[in-house]
C-alpha cells in the first residue's frame, strides 16, 4: 500500500476537516494525493476556495497541495488510507458525545474495501477504537478488522493559535493492530512529520497516553487554582508565590485560570468515563475537574464582593468582559469558560457586555445565546480581561480602564499586569 500512496495509485482520506484534520491534511496532500471529506457543505466550499474555516491557516497553506475536498461519501472509494479527525465532546452531563465519531466510522465503513487501513485521531478513552469503533466498520464494510482491513490509532497534538508548534514540527505517537499496519502507518506519518515518529505498543497504549496528556495539565492547573482560592483569602499574590517557587529547578510553573476548549477541559471525562464502566471511582481526576469547573463562579462571587467593597450597588450595573474564546489570539470558542462566568455574573443581576476580536459573532450566539458587543458602550463598574488576545495585552490597565468608572474594578483573570490605575481596585488569580 506504501508504495501506492506514494506513487499516487491510490489516496488519502481525511474524515473531518477542522482544526486537527485540515492542517493534516494539506500536509498529506503536499507528497500524496488527498480527499478531505466533510460532512458540512458550507465549509467544503471555502477549503475549496482556499479558505480556512477556523481561521487558523492562511490562503498559502494551500498552495501546492494535491488535494480534493467534498462532502460526498461516494468521493471517498478512491481511497485506500482514511485518517478519522473528527471532534470528541462532551455532553451537557460531561459524558462523551461519540456521536460524530460513530458517524465518520459509519461513512468509512461505506467505502470501505479489502486491504484499506483506517487510522483513529480523534481525542478518545482507551478502547474505543477497537470495542466502539471497529463494530460500525465492520457492519457497513462486511469486512472483518485485523484480516481484512487494519487500523491503527495516532492521537492528535494541534495546538490552536501556536505557529511554533505545528503539525509537522510536535512528535508524532502512532500504532496499528498488527507489526505490518504499524510500519505502514508509521511510515505514511514519518513522510511528513519532521519531529519524528513514535510507535506504541498497542492501540490502546496509544489511546490511553493521549488521554493523561491533558488529564495531566487539567490536574497541575487544579492545583494552582485551589492554591490561588486559599492565598486570595489570605491575601496573598498567588503570582507572585509562584514565581518564588519557579525559582527551584524542579518546580512545575503552572498558573491558575479558566480551564476550557476542547482538550484539557474535555479530555479527562473520557478517561474518568471509561474508570466508572469498569468499576473503578477516580477521585483524583474528578476532584481536578470539580475544582476547575467551579472556577467562573468563584470569580464571579469575588466580583460581587469587590463591588460591594466598592460601594457599587449592583442594580444596573453593567460589567465588560474583554475575550471569550477559550484561548488566546484564536477563534475557537469551543468549550468557553467565559461563557459560563458570563452567566454566572447575569445571575447575580448585572448586565453584561462581552468584546472579542477574534470570536464569530454568530457562532457565539448558536452556541451560547450570547450576543457579542461590536465595541464597549457606556461606562462600566467593572472589567475582566479574561482572554490574552494580544489586542489587550498591548494595552495598558489604565486605557483598558477608559471605560470603567472610577473607582471601578479592573479583574485580570490571566495575570497579565501588575497592578490597576489609581483609584481602581485590581485583582487577578
Amino acid at each position: 500500500m506504501l508504495e501506492k500512496i506514494t506513487n499516487k495509485e491510490t489516496s488519502i482520506a481525511v474524515i473531518g476537516l477542522g482544526y486537527v484534520g485540515l492542517p493534516l491534511a494539506l500536509e498529506f496532500a503536499r507528497k500524496f494525493r488527498v480527499v478531505g471529506f466533510d460532512i458540512n457543505a458550507e465549509r467544503v466550499q471555502m477549503m475549496t476556495r482556499s479558505e480556512d474555516p477556523s481561521r487558523e491557516l492562511s490562503a498559502s497553506a494551500f498552495e501546492g497541495c494535491d488535494i480534493h475536498f467534498t462532502d460526498q461519501i461516494d468521493e471517498l472509494s478512491q481511497c485506500s488510507f482514511y485518517v478519522v479527525a473528527v471532534p470528541t465532546p462532551i455532553d451537557k452531563h460531561n459524558t462523551p458525545d461519540l456521536r460524530p465519531l460513530f458517524g465518520a466510522s459509519r461513512t468509512v465503513g461505506k467505502v470501505l474495501s479489502e486491504g484499506d487501513i483506517v487510522v483513529y485521531e480523534s481525542t478518545v478513552y482507551p478502547g474505543c477504537t477497537e470495542e466502539d469503533c471497529l463494530p460500525i466498520l465492520e457492519e457497513e464494510s462486511g469486512l472483518v478488522a485485523g484480516t481484512d482491513f487494519h487500523y491503527g490509532y495516532s492521537p492528535e497534538r494541534i495546538n490552536p493559535g501556536d505557529a511554533e508548534h505545528t503539525v509537522c514540527t510536535i512528535l508524532k505517537v502512532v500504532s496499528g493492530d498488527t507489526p505490518a499496519s504499524a510500519e505502514i502507518i508509521e511510515s505514511v506519518y514519518a513522510s511528513i512529520i519532521t519531529a519524528g515518529v513514535y510507535r506504541a505498543s498497542s492501540v490502546k497504549v496509544a489511546e490511553a497516553a493521549k488521554v493523561i496528556e491533558n488529564s495531566q495539565r487539567d490536574l497541575n492547573i487544579a492545583f494552582m487554582n485551589e492554591l490561588s482560592m486559599i492565598f486570595d483569602r489570605m491575601d496573598i499574590d498567588t503570582k507572585g508565590v509562584i514565581e518564588a517557587a519557579a525559582t527551584k529547578w524542579n518546580f512545575l510553573k503552572f498558573s491558575p485560570g479558566l480551564v476550557g476548549g476542547h482538550c484539557i477541559g474535555v479530555d479527562p471525562y473520557y478517561l474518568t468515563y471509561k474508570a466508572q464502566k469498569i468499576g473503578y471511582i477516580p477521585e483524583v481526576i474528578l476532584s481536578g475537574r470539580r475544582i476547575n469547573d467551579g472556577i467562573p463562579a468563584f470569580i464571579a462571587k469575588r466580583l460581587i464582593q469587590l463591588l460591594v467593597k466598592s460601594d457599587f450597588g449592583l442594580k444596573d450595573a453593567k460589567v465588560l468582559v474583554r475575550g471569550i474564546t477559550f484561548k488566546e489570539n484564536v477563534s475557537d470558542i469551543r468549550n468557553s469558560k467565559v461563557a459560563d462566568l458570563v452567566n454566572e455574573l447575569e445571575s447575580f443581576g448585572l448586565t453584561v457586555d462581552i468584546v472579542d476580536p477574534h470570536a464569530d459573532p454568530h457562532e457565539v450566539k448558536e452556541e451560547y445565546g450570547i450576543v457579542l458587543s461590536d465595541r464597549p458602550m457606556g461606562e462600566y463598574v467593572a472589567t475582566i480581561v479574561a482572554v490574552a488576545h494580544n489586542e489587550y495585552t498591548s494595552h495598558s490597565p489604565q486605557e483598558l480602564c477608559d471605560v470603567v468608572k472610577n473607582g471601578g474594578v479592573f479583574m485580570d483573570i490571566k495575570g497579565i499586569y501588575d497592578g490597576a490605575p489609581q483609584g481602581y481596585t485590581y485583582w487577578r488569580m
